[in-house]
């Protein structure tokens, strides 16, 4: 059953995928009946799932359930992980792709490769308090709350000791 996804309660779970480049409104226009369907449909053991999915920032891929109404079962994340594919496919994107770190700078999503991240600290290109966007992130409250949060909040914050 779809669920508007700003009434998605706080204790929702979510998943987040993050695409290899910003979709453009007539992208996000025309894949939105398809999202909506999705979370209309999506079940768990034969039970309807009051979940949700929206691109956010044009470039994340979030999927949001209501696990007090049902819960997630292995079949339906399974589910879930071949429509992120199909949509994929239908916009010739990549969201299953991990090795991308999303920062906000100056206003605009900007990928950092993970294996670039230390000299992108170390050359002031990323700072303590650039917004990093933790796609590591499992419940509603905590994208509302901290995300995008300062790089030095997250797990990164190993790389900017001594910063």
């Amino acid at each position: 059953m779809f669920v508007s996804f700003d009434q998605l309660p706080a204790h929702a779970r979510i998943w987040i995928y993050q695409a290899d480049r910003p979709l453009t409104s007539e992208e996000l226009a025309s894949v939105a009946p398809a999202l909506r369907q999705f979370a209309e449909e999506w079940t768990s053991h034969g039970r309807s799932l009051a979940a949700s999915a929206a691109f956010l920032h044009h470039q994340f891929l979030v999927i949001g359930l209501d696990e007090a109404v049902a819960d997630a079962s292995g079949c339906s994340i399974d589910s879930s992980v071949r429509f992120v594919r199909a949509l994929e496919q239908a916009l010739n994107i990549t969201l299953l792709e991990k090795s991308q770190l999303a920062f906000l700078v100056e206003g605009e999503v900007q990928l950092v490769d993970r294996r670039e991240l230390k000299a992108a600290v170390a050359e002031g290109r990323l700072r303590p308090e650039t917004p990093y966007f933790d796609n590591t992130i499992a419940q509603h409250q905590q994208l509302r709350k901290a995300w995008p949060a300062p790089a030095a909040s997250t797990w990164l914050a190993r790389y900017f000791a001594g910063a």
